[in-house]
């Protein structure tokens, strides 16, 4: 059975795996409090997961999901993620990250940071621009009409591929933006940004995305 490690467990991680327990995975959820932290979600999620610290989530993991502030991204186990599928559900919020200046400057994007810091991972944007309610509840079965689409951005095929297939196993079609250099059009403050959307929508919401804002 395929274990997904998740680094974070806030609102959208603890959602992700509420979800993926249910698709009937394996998960090992670490962050950055200690395991002793996180009894009562484990409790709630039930025998398919495990609590544990970020860098033993990250050693157990088939693949990952990472979840935390983008200011904390450098502690990212790194070690522990080389060779893995990474999906980096971060954003930007520089009311609570501080200013980063290449980001401010639009010169790279909140996962080529990430990738930067994990440069033996395959990084893959995923998860980041819904609301984490809405991924227990705004899925639904593959050709359904007007179904929600997720947009993922990757420098590896095989990275994106994945993430498109979770996404349909979560509820969701997919949307290719391309490479991480183009993943800021699904950030913060974005048309596409946390609103619900069709293949359609979405697409022409990342394509009408200001570099800037």
């Amino acid at each position: 059975m395929t274990t997904i490690g998740i680094i974070g467990a806030g609102y959208i991680g603890s959602q992700i795996a509420r979800k993926a327990v249910q698709l009937g995975y394996d998960v090992v959820i670490g962050n950055s409090r200690g395991p002793e932290t996180l009894t009562e979600l484990v409790a709630e999620l039930g025998p398919r997961a495990r609590a544990a610290t970020a860098a033993q989530a990250g050693a157990a993991a088939d693949f990952a999901v990472v979840t935390i502030p983008l200011k904390n991204h450098q502690a990212l186990p790194a070690e522990a993620l080389a060779g893995k599928v990474v999906i980096d559900t971060v954003n930007y919020y520089w009311e609570r990250d501080g200013h980063i200046d290449v980001l401010d400057r639009g010169e790279t994007t909140t996962s080529g940071l990430v990738q930067e810091h994990l440069r033996d991972s395959k990084v893959a944007k995923g998860f980041n621009h819904i609301l984490a309610a809405d991924i227990t509840t705004t899925g639904s079965p593959a050709g359904t009409e007007n179904r929600r689409a997720l947009a993922t951005a990757s420098d590896h095929e095989d990275a994106a591929a994945l993430v498109a297939g979770l996404y349909d196993e979560f509820g969701f079609d997919t949307v290719q933006i391309g490479p991480l250099a183009e993943s800021w059009r699904v950030e913060r403050d974005r048309p596409a940004y946390v609103v619900r959307q069709n293949v359609a929508e979405l697409e022409a919401n990342l394509a009408k995305a200001p570099r800037r804002v």
